[in-house]
């Protein structure tokens, strides 16, 4: 079957995209903020132990992230003077308030991201997706005094009728279709919504746990990624997404290569250091939904 959630679109037949005060690329930091069930196999350092209930090597592994490395990735973002997009699983918050405390302190930007890692939208039926996203947008504004406007699913999961529903409950923009540097809309048959760049590629997970790259790699990936991005910003901006996990990155003998590359990216004055609700808005303020979504269906 064909896509029918967002229309064909080249980025070489948009209008160009501008960003605030002539600023050429937008970058933003994705921090996925998470729980795990301890009864059920996830995201793992090793698949020896993975099936095991419990499986104390990989759930310990993932719980060093609201534990230690949330904390140490803080410390370097407040020295860098960058605002976390929080990817938010709502059991967050109630089993780990310091970490929206601390969040709430810093202002951060956040975004719903299912009730946890352990569950998933793509295997619930329509009525229990409805009931399973409304108690976690509930969950989150309760806990944030914010309303999540941004979404991504777990594991980047999500049904057919995600964008849908999400939009019925006030959401206008996704994270989990990661294919385009520029935001680009979406259908959804009430409201509005967008989809935002994400990155599997440039993901701790991806390049730590699932192609076992070093920190210099990921440093040297970071730059790479945003040297192309940069360049190709003159003539319409771009987006730039570094995705990552505190149990991952904020392992202590990675944290110095992401800490490199975020000084070298944030040292640029003509980069736009926005959160990812920053972003929506001023996409959606200056007409660039509907502009694109003319020429796409045109």
């Amino acid at each position: 079957m064909d896509n029918q959630l967002y229309p064909y679109s080249p980025i070489v037949d948009r209008p160009p995209l501008s960003w605030p005060n002539g600023k050429r690329l937008a970058f933003y930091v994705g921090l996925n903020v998470e729980h795990y069930e301890v009864d059920k196999p996830s995201t793992s350092i090793t698949p020896a132990t993975a099936a095991l209930v419990p499986d104390p090597l990989n759930y310990g592994w993932r719980d060093y992230g609201p534990r230690v490395g949330i904390w140490r990735m803080m410390d370097s973002l407040d020295r860098l003077g960058l605002r976390a997009s929080v990817l938010l699983n709502s059991d967050v918050c109630d089993r780990y308030p310091q970490i929206i405390d601390a969040g709430r302190q810093r202002d951060w930007c956040w975004l719903a991201h299912g009730q946890n890692n352990s569950t998933f939208p793509a295997l619930m039926s329509r009525d229990d997706e409805v009931a399973a996203l409304t108690a976690m947008m509930t969950s989150i504004e309760r806990a944030t005094g914010t309303r999540p406007r941004g979404w991504m699913g777990p594991a980047l999961n999500a049904s057919f009728s995600t964008p849908e529903l999400l939009a019925d409950l006030g959401v206008d923009y996704i994270l989990d279709w990661c294919a385009d540097d520029q935001p680009w809309p979406m259908r959804v048959p009430n409201g509005k919504m967008i989809g935002l760049p994400y990155s599997i590629e440039i993901n701790d997970i991806t390049l730590f746990v699932n192609h076992s790259f070093t920190g210099p790699d990921f440093e040297q990936m970071l730059i790479d990624q945003f040297e192309r991005l940069y360049a190709e910003s003159e003539s319409s901006g771009r987006v730039m997404a570094v995705a990552v996990h505190p149990f991952v990155v904020g392992q202590p003998f990675r944290m110095k290569y992401l800490e490199r590359a975020l000084e070298r990216i944030v040292a640029y004055q003509d980069v736009w250091l926005p959160t990812t609700d920053e972003i929506a808005a001023w996409y959606y303020e200056h007409g660039y939904e509907a502009a694109v979504g003319r020429l796409a269906v045109a």
